[in-house]
């Protein structure tokens, strides 16, 4: 009898951050398919606006440029971090307290602050701002990313396999190959996706680091609100939603696959 009025508040609590949160997106979603050329008026549904964004050759090449950056550096955080998780976890653990510090911190720092040093980083060794830039600015803060991930899984290995592997004869990159890898490989999976989807989002590094010829989508829809919203940006933005959703959900999978 008590714990009911408790219960229904916890539920309708909830339900009202959920909507908090994503009844603008659903808003969002709605409005990109509106026919008429003003956002703010409803004059039925049409797909015309993701045709128009199809034959867009400037929005083609933000989307090309998105996905090779995005790609390359999903590829070098998760190398760069499958490697650091396996390094950290197999030291002392007095040796690990700053080298958690270390990782932990791209990820608590103002990523305005992390811009403006990628940017300083890159005039003082007098790098040429592009596609270059962007891609490791990228991987620098997706390899804390990966770590943190493929380190959770770790910790939950037995590490008497890989020592049995060993004891079999086995070297320790066979060892690793074999055994390890095979374990986490959802993990990393699981990591990977959700570094691509946070590369393909990212507006604040990409703003710093880009130069000419480096527009990606999060920068063209930026471009594009200058001269109004219009039912196109729904219909991009709508787009981006629904892939980013979908890959961190697919994480989400990868990682309690992994679970279990």
């Amino acid at each position: 009898m008590m714990r009911d009025p408790r219960k229904a508040w916890l539920r309708a609590a909830s339900l009202g951050i959920m909507m908090f949160l994503y009844l603008p997106i659903a808003v969002l979603v709605v409005y990109s398919f509106n026919a008429a050329k003003l956002s703010t008026a409803w004059q039925g549904l049409s797909l015309q606006w993701y045709a128009l964004l199809a034959r867009d050759h400037a929005l083609l090449v933000a989307l090309q440029n998105s996905l090779l950056i995005a790609a390359v550096s999903t590829a070098i955080a998760t190398l760069l971090g499958v490697s650091a998780a396996v390094g950290i976890e197999r030291l002392p653990w007095r040796r690990r307290t700053w080298l958690d510090g270390a990782f932990l911190l791209p990820l608590v720092m103002p990523e305005v602050m992390m811009g403006v040093a990628l940017l300083l980083f890159f005039v003082l060794i007098k790098m040429p701002l592009g596609l270059l830039t962007v891609t490791i600015g990228h991987a620098v803060f997706n390899v804390p990313v990966v770590t943190m991930i493929v380190r959770a899984r770790l910790r939950k290995l037995d590490p008497h396999l890989e020592e049995a592997a060993r004891d079999l004869g086995a070297t320790p990159w066979q060892a690793f190959r074999r055994v390890t890898l095979p374990l986490v490989r959802p993990s990393v999976i699981g990591a990977a996706l959700l570094a691509f989807t946070v590369s393909l989002d990212d507006f604040v590094v990409t703003f710093f680091t880009a130069g000419p010829g480096a527009t990606t989508l999060p920068l063209k829809v930026y471009s594009m609100i200058k001269t109004g919203i219009s039912p196109e940006i729904n219909a991009l933005s709508a787009m981006l939603v629904v892939v980013s959703m979908a890959l961190v959900g697919l994480s989400l999978v990868m990682q309690r696959t992994n679970e279990k």
